[in-house]
């Protein structure tokens, strides 16, 4: 056939009424009502529907397929259509394994004859493909066409009946879906391809009620991995589809029992705990980075989210206490001559470190408010703290600077009387241990540290600002360097206490309150 007899069939087409037509782009309803108006030559449609308007050269008792016709020549021509050459090569390429199948393909329409029903598919675009397919294929595999097809089951079978399916998305989706009705092995057909493709397939299988098709698919769907975006899309189409039901292997990976919704604090509990008490270090400070940022992790859209409860995480922090007040003690009677005291002394930091990491998870939670009267309450371990070399016990004092920062940037809203017992408690081993924790530590930030011990302090009353300052202004006369410099609080204590001075009786009476009454 002539190149030019090709390209103008093309341009054509096969049914210009799209009364006669199925549209995906429409509602449920609308495309059930289109697609089911299925005919054939003798049922006396339109005349300018019964003749396709092609030349003369291709009328006979057999129309020719469209896959009969087209070559690549054809679909180097862009002017006939918008559609990218890429997707018209595979399509061209479909349809060519369609009629020619080899064994690797499996196709088991090779002895059913000619086609009797024409199906053309056309894209949004006007880009239009033209098959001859079976009926009794179409009724056996999907139930939607099982239902059309029906309806014109009295009248002559032996004539072609015409189906067009308009406005699709993507073309080459819809015939590759039409070409699995015919695949013995979709399972086989389908490996290798992409996932997007896939779930193409699923929804076209669905709008057509191809069981095998989506069963086929969401068998795909639960054996291959998926990335991060592709598992949105995954869950976002099945529900579309509410397939959910019919979905549950698939949706096993993402989802889970009451039963272990219920246990979910065990586990968290299980994971914090095995953090703690890891003997790689290594390992231990990478799983720490990874567990604080899967809990800080923003789930705001999330309304189920499942997260690590206070009694867990409290629960803990009273476990580290009770082997910091251990190793402390025992630090306290080890003779300094003994091999063993370094161990232990690497214990405590440990500890130490183990307890800082979860005060953090605490202020990023804003449940810090209860752990900071518990660590203002630990009389008995600042006492055993200042009994053993500072080298080994500056660790502890960062847990105080953490509260300190915390509360001096308002994560933590606790009464006067606690901040003031903290500081009681604390901050003379703080003063202690500074010069240390800031040359053997890199993460110690010395401006962060003094800069919340100085609004913690100035958060108190004048007169407890007054006795903490006049004490760390002789500490740092005496220890310089070593000593946090809080210097912008003594300015803001000085000015309160001897410029500003602020009484609590002054005189209101410039405010002038004037009611009056007005007649209705």
């Amino acid at each position: 056939m002539a190149t030019r007899e090709v390209s103008a069939m093309i341009k054509q087409g096969f049914l210009s009424d799209p009364a006669l037509s199925f549209s995906p782009s429409r509602t449920a309803a609308a495309a059930t009502e289109t697609l089911s108006r299925l005919y054939s030559p003798s049922s006396s449609p339109p005349q300018q529907q019964q003749q396709p308007q092609i030349s003369e050269s291709t009328r006979s008792t057999h129309h020719p397929t469209l896959f009969e016709m087209m070559s690549q020549e054809q679909l180097q021509e862009t002017t006939t259509t918008n559609k990218p050459i890429k997707s018209q090569s595979r399509i061209f390429k479909l349809l060519s394994e369609f009629k020619n199948p080899n064994i690797r393909d499996s196709f088991s329409y090779l002895a059913l004859g000619p086609g009797n029903v024409r199906l053309t598919v056309v894209g949004k675009d006007g880009f239009r493909v033209c098959m001859d397919v079976h009926k009794n294929v179409l009724a056996e595999k999907s139930r939607f066409f099982a239902e059309k097809l029906a309806i014109r089951d009295k009248e002559n079978r032996e004539m072609l009946h015409v189906v067009e399916i308009s406005e699709c998305d993507d073309v080459e989706v819809y015939v590759e879906t039409v070409v699995l009705m015919y695949c013995d092995d979709l399972k086989r057909r389908l490996l290798g391809e992409d996932l997007d493709k896939v779930l193409a397939l699923l929804k076209v299988s669905a709008a057509i009620m191809f069981d095998l098709g989506i069963r086929s698919c969401l068998e795909y769907l639960e054996a291959v991995p998926w990335s991060g975006d592709q598992e949105e899309k995954v869950i976002s189409l099945l529900g579309e589809l509410k397939l959910v039901d019919s979905a549950t292997e698939v949706l096993q990976r993402v989802t889970s029992e009451p039963s272990t919704s219920r246990r979910a604090d065990d586990i968290f509990l299980k994971l914090l705990s095995g953090v703690l008490q890891a003997k790689d270090d290594k390992c231990r400070r990478e799983m720490k980075t990874l567990i604080s940022r899967l809990i800080r992790e923003d789930a705001s859209n999330y309304e189920n989210r499942l997260d690590v409860s206070k009694d867990t995480l409290y629960s803990l922090c009273h476990r580290c206490l009770g082997s910091l007040i251990l190793c402390l003690s025992e630090a306290t009677c080890i003779d300094d001559s003994k091999g063993d005291r370094g161990a232990l002394m690497a214990e405590i930091a440990r500890e130490a470190d183990n307890m800082q990491w979860l005060v953090d998870i605490l202020i990023d939670k804003r449940m810090c408010d209860e752990f900071v009267k518990l660590w203002a309450d630990q009389k008995e371990l600042a006492i055993l703290h200042c009994k053993i070399p500072t080298m080994y016990r500056h660790e502890i004092s960062r847990i105080t600077a953490q509260l300190c920062i915390a509360i001096g940037r308002g994560h933590i809203l606790v009464p006067k009387d606690t901040r003031f017992s903290l500081l009681s408690t604390w901050l003379e081993a703080l003063y202690e241990d500074f010069g240390w924790m800031r040359r053997a530590s890199r993460s110690v930030d010395r401006k962060l540290v003094e800069d919340g011990l100085s609004q913690t302090i100035l958060t108190l009353p004048l007169l407890q600002q007054q006795a903490i300052l006049l004490n760390w202004f002789d500490r740092f006369l005496n220890k310089g360097g070593d000593c946090p410099n809080i210097q912008k609080a003594f300015e803001i204590w000085w000015r309160r206490a001897f410029i500003r001075q602020y009484s609590a009786d002054q005189d209101s009476s410039h405010l002038q309150i004037t009611v009056c009454d007005y007649q209705k």
